[in-house]
């Protein structure tokens, strides 16, 4: 302990603005601050909105607990999104036929319209964001995180993903 009650953080050794788990919330922040901005400015959707709308783009209709997995984001959120989205006729929900309990998200042809609208934005932030990286890079970066990822899932003793 300093004499002016802080902590000496050198003798600690933890440096927040070198500790990796900030660095990555960091980074995660600004660049969905930077997309949810033009995601609402420009379509009126949420980054979990615009999640949901990905995941049925690519995977076609699933259940709302699929989408929970397939997104990483809580029942809630999903739950929210999904309201907002079926609200917006961008979604329909219909019975699950292999469960009759749960019910099955799907793109409307507006949901897909308007995914196809914006998909060519997402890709056009990617590219200005990697566009200071190397290709190889890029594919380091996407192992890298892909790595963290499971590494953080076996930690907090969740399955591996397949």
């Amino acid at each position: 302990m300093r004499e002016d009650g802080r902590v000496d953080a050198e003798a600690v050794g933890l440096q927040l603005d070198s500790y990796l788990p900030y660095r990555l919330s960091v980074a995660s922040n600004a660049v969905s601050r930077l997309i949810a901005r033009a995601y609402e400015d420009r379509f009126g959707l949420s980054i979990p909105q615009w999640r949901l709308l990905c995941v049925l783009a690519e995977d076609g209709g699933l259940s709302q607990a699929t989408l929970v997995a397939r997104t990483v984001m809580d029942k809630v959120t999903v739950s929210r999104a999904a309201q907002g989205l079926v609200k917006r006729h961008l979604v329909t929900r219909a019975q699950n036929t292999a469960d009759g309990r749960s019910q099955l998200l799907a793109l409307t042809a507006d949901g897909r319209s308007l995914y196809g609208e914006i998909a060519p934005l997402a890709l056009a932030y990617e590219a200005a964001l990697i566009a200071g990286l190397a290709p190889g890079e890029v594919v380091l970066l996407k192992r890298l995180l892909g790595r963290l990822q499971t590494a953080a899932g076996q930690l907090a003793g969740e399955a591996p993903r397949g």
